[in-house]
C-alpha cells in the first residue's frame, strides 16, 4: 500500500502533568480549519472560566464549540452532577464519532471521565474503534489511560520542566486561560 494514497483517521493523545495538552490540540484544530475541516471541540471538565481560546472558538465557522464540564471536579460541590455532565457530554461524543458532521473531533480532558470512573474506557475505546474511516480524533488530560495510549497513532506527554505557579505567580489571562 502506498502510505499517500491510504489517508486513515488518526487518533492523537496528549497526556502528561505539563502544560499545553488543550492548547495543542487547538492548534491542530485550527490548522484543520484553515484546511476548510469542520471540526468539533468538546470541552469534558472546563466550564466554569470565559476562556479566550472558548470565546474564539463558540464564533469561528465551521467549529463547534461545547463546554459541556462544570468545572475542575476536585472543586466539585456536587459530584452527582458532575458525573451527570460528564455522561451527557459522552453521549454528544458518541453521536459526533457515530455521525458524519465532523472531520476532526477534539475531547478535550476525557481522561479524566475514564480516570473518575464515569465511563468505562472500553466503552470509549469501542467507540473510538467503530468511529467512520477518516475521522480524525484528538484525546487530551493528565494520567491517560493505558488503553488510548495502546490505540492512539501519536503519543505525546507533556511534562513541567519549569512553571511559575510554582513560585506563586497566579495563573495569567491569554496564557493559561
Amino acid at each position: 500500500m502506498n502510505p499517500s494514497k491510504h489517508k486513515p483517521g488518526l487518533i492523537l493523545l496528549n497526556t502528561g502533568d505539563g502544560k499545553g495538552k488543550t492548547t495543542a490540540a487547538i492548534g491542530v484544530a485550527f490548522r484543520a480549519l484553515g484546511h476548510g475541516m469542520r471540526v468539533g471541540m468538546l470541552q469534558f471538565i472546563k466550564g466554569k472560566w470565559r476562556t479566550g481560546e472558548r470565546k474564539l472558538g463558540e464564533n469561528t465557522p465551521n467549529l463547534t464549540w461545547l463546554t459541556m464540564g462544570r468545572g475542575f471536579t476536585w472543586e466539585s460541590e456536587d459530584l452527582a452532577r458532575d458525573r451527570a455532565a460528564a455522561v451527557a457530554a459522552w453521549e454528544t461524543a458518541r453521536r459526533w464519532l457515530a455521525g458524519d458532521d465532523f472531520d476532526l473531533l477534539v475531547f478535550d480532558e476525557i481522561t479524566y471521565v475514564v480516570n473518575y470512573g464515569y465511563v468505562p474506557v472500553d466503552e470509549i475505546v469501542a467507540a473510538l474503534k467503530s468511529r467512520r474511516e477518516g475521522l480524525h480524533v484528538i484525546l487530551t488530560g493528565r494520567a491517560a489511560p493505558a488503553e488510548f495510549a495502546a490505540l492512539a497513532d501519536l503519543v505525546t506527554e507533556m511534562r513541567v520542566i519549569k512553571h511559575p505557579y510554582r513560585d506563586g505567580v497566579a495563573a495569567q489571562k491569554g496564557i493559561e486561560f
